[in-house]
């Protein structure tokens, strides 16, 4: 069970998620304390570690749009976060995938703050309202991708297995 702590709309901006002023910060061990950094107490709380890895963010369409700065991505996978969006800006998403971000397109997701959420490859259950959301699933190269914890995760995990297979 995963739950919602954060609930935004349509069109959230990389600037939103990771504001440009901090922009000389890229080491993903550093960006994560300027996630949401204009929202105050949200960042206080992702700071203190008062939200839990697994814990979902969730969103309406267009998420991440804006600037294609890699950070907004590698600021929330710092924290381990799990985004529910109705959809993903492209270049958001292609970053999210490379930083091993788990990112689920959920196009008629509701649910609140508080809600506790069963969160399946194919669908998303609102525990609280028992009603159960279709996911679009990401391509199976992607999601090989993500499922290894990033495309430098993934590229080492397939050099070591050639390596293998051809000794």
């Amino acid at each position: 069970m995963s739950c919602v702590v954060y609930k935004l709309g349509d069109d959230v901006s990389t600037d939103t998620l990771y504001p440009g002023r901090f922009m000389a910060t890229v080491l993903p061990s550093e960006t994560v304390q300027y996630a949401f950094a204009d929202d105050g107490e949200f960042n206080a709380r992702l700071q203190k570690k008062e939200i839990a890895p697994g814990s979902v963010i969730t969103a309406g369409s267009n998420f991440g749009c804006g600037s294609s700065r890699e950070q907004a991505a590698s600021c929330l996978a710092g924290y381990g976060l799990v985004i529910l969006a109705k959809s993903f800006a492209r270049i958001f998403l292609q970053n999210a995938v490379n930083l091993g971000l788990k990112t689920l397109a959920v196009p008629d997701l509701e649910a609140e703050p508080g809600d506790e959420l069963e969160i399946r490859n194919d669908r998303v259950i609102n525990r609280r309202t028992g009603k159960e959301f279709p996911v679009l699933p990401l391509p199976p190269a992607r999601q090989a991708v993500v499922d290894a914890g990033g495309l430098i995760p993934y590229t080492k995990k397939r050099l070591l297995e050639k390596a293998v297979s051809s000794h």
